[in-house]
């Protein structure tokens, strides 16, 4: 699946009935909310001895891949253009590969 056809199916599951305004903090709020609820599984796993939840990890990463979807269509931007954004500042840091002493001694 390429990402612009996922953020498009997506996005079909979008209030209809949300100004761009409440797009755009109904995005981000969700971000927020399913990290939220992906490190509780975690912290759950690590802190409190339960098995990890991989299932239920996965569906709470889904659910991240939704708002971020979400957020990205309200400013504008598809998926794809996203990622390419990520990988270009991941190069430019990290030209080489992950590096410790440039990752404590980066400024941006």
């Amino acid at each position: 699946m390429e990402l612009n056809d996922y953020q498009k199916q997506a996005l079909r599951t979008l209030n209809p009935e949300l100004t761009e305004k409440d797009i755009l903090i109904n995005g981000v709020m969700g971000l927020c909310g399913e990290s939220g609820e992906a490190i509780d599984i975690v912290k759950k796993h690590l802190a409190q001895g339960h098995p990890l939840d991989r299932e239920g990890l996965a569906k709470e990463l889904g659910d991240v891949c939704w708002y971020l979807a979400e957020a990205a269509y309200a400013i504008g931007y598809d998926l794809e253009k996203i990622c390419s954004l990520n990988l270009d500042k991941l190069r430019k840091r990290y030209p080489d590969g992950f590096d410790a002493a440039r990752s404590r001694d980066r400024k941006a």
